[in-house]
């Protein structure tokens, strides 16, 4: 399936998956750093970003989203890649690790590891800043990204250091999260979501110290899943490549490195 995506550097090649409502621009403070040793490739997930949605009568899932980035890869002729994704991206990069495609899977705060008052608690949260989203003249945008109190309280639940997010990348994110056609059915679909099946491949599992959307507490449950320690990304909130961009790249580098 064709996707939007952004390519840089040269290496062994790494695909990066941005979570939901997001676009893959949510990867810039790490992409430069990775590519000095990768052929990054960060992409658009169908009906995210700049790319269209899917087939119609595909459902909007986690599963038929890895579907597609599965497709995409081998449009692209890119066999077992390194993946690495965030929050739905780091349950697709756990899925495509089950089915044995990739050849390193690394997961940031990954989706499906929640109880069903926390899966409710972070359903609530997302259609809160998707509807703020979508109400939001563009004017009120620029000053929300402009004030620090106000990008505080809008992106406080996802990061933990809003200061460190440029004006500009906040506007883009938040009208990259009105404008998701896929969004509303994909959250839906999240009630379905448990962790996937047994990977084949090697994977890594990191979550943010500050995490205010998928609480601490589920990498707990990540760990006794993956039989394996979950790293802690400190100092870092649910999307943490804005929060410590050196610290993720090195962690993304690391997991790669196999």
């Amino acid at each position: 399936m064709e996707l939007a995506f952004e390519r840089r550097g040269a290496g062994p090649p790494l695909i990066l998956v941005h979570g939901i409502g997001h676009h893959w621009q949510a990867w810039t403070p790490v992409l430069d750093r990775l590519a000095a040793s990768r052929t990054v490739i960060a992409i658009d997930l169908p009906g995210f970003g700049a790319s269209r949605g899917l087939p119609d009568g595909t459902p909007y899932t986690a599963e038929s989203l890895a579907d597609a980035v599965e497709s995409f890869c081998a449009l692209l002729g890119i066999r077992e890649p390194h993946v690495a994704g965030n929050s739905l991206g780091g349950y697709i990069a756990l899925e495509l690790a089950a089915r044995g495609v990739v050849r390193t899977a690394t997961a940031l705060s990954p989706a499906g590891f929640w109880s069903r008052s926390e899966l409710l608690y972070c359903q609530t949260v997302l259609r809160a800043l998707r509807a703020t989203a979508r109400a939001m003249p563009p004017e009120q945008a620029v000053r929300t990204a402009e004030s620090p109190l106000l990008r505080a309280l809008s992106t406080g639940v996802l990061v933990a250091h809003p200061s460190r997010m440029e004006p500009a990348a906040l506007i883009a994110a938040t009208r990259a999260l009105a404008e998701s056609s896929g969004f509303d059915e994909t959250l839906e679909s999240f009630a379905g979501v448990m962790p996937p099946a047994p990977p084949k491949s090697p994977i890594t599992i990191a979550w943010g110290e500050h995490d205010r959307l998928l609480l601490r507490r589920q990498a707990v449950r990540a760990a006794r899943w993956s039989g394996q320690r979950v790293k802690l990304l400190k100092g870092c909130g649910h999307v943490p490549m804005s929060d410590d961009p050196e610290l993720v790249a090195r962690v993304l580098l690391e997991a790669s490195a196999s």
